[in-house]
């Protein structure tokens, strides 16, 4: 299942150092349980449970992931690839995306401004099923002019977490 990331939540949300000490200590390990929560905030664990259902009923908390070593299922090469598309009609972005959304390689996948139209982190078993990818997504697509990969040597961090202060 491809997660679609960015919900639309409006003006940034109004949270107390509760709710911004709570969303720093599950984004460390999101299996904390509401009575170590309780202990590291100074709330009830009832109150940290109510809290945690608000943040994701609210969509300020869009999922909650494991982060899987690559080298463990056998996806050991990581790639950086910056896609340019030839026309840039709304169509053609979101034909895009509703293929980078689709396509189970693809970690993660940045609209961004600047040389590229989008940047890609994505996996594959090796530089031929790399190959493969680029075949089916970028040479057999018109509208990719072009494309540029670079190979993760190592990989220092791997996550999402946001620094949340209260505001």
């Amino acid at each position: 299942m491809a997660l679609s990331i960015g919900p639309n939540i409006g003006q940034h949300a109004r949270m107390d150092r509760f709710d911004a000490l709570i969303l720093n200590a599950i984004q460390e390990n999101a299996r904390t349980t509401a009575d170590k929560l309780a202990a590291h905030v100074g709330l009830s664990a009832d109150a940290c449970r109510k809290r945690l259902a608000k943040l994701r009923a609210s969509g300020i908390i869009e999922a909650e992931i494991a982060i899987v070593t690559p080298e463990a299922v056998g996806r050991d090469l990581l790639l950086i690839v910056e896609v340019s598309l030839q026309n840039e009609k709304l169509t053609d972005i979101d034909a895009f995306k509703a293929r980078m959304l689709a396509a189970p390689e693809v970690m993660q996948c940045y609209y961004v401004t600047g040389d590229a139209d989008f940047v890609l982190i994505l996996s594959a078993t090796s530089m031929a099923d790399y190959e493969a990818f680029t075949r089916r997504q970028f040479f057999a697509d018109e509208n990719i002019l072009k494309f540029r990969t670079s190979a993760v040597m190592d990989r220092v961090k791997a996550g999402f977490a946001l620094p949340v202060k209260a505001s």
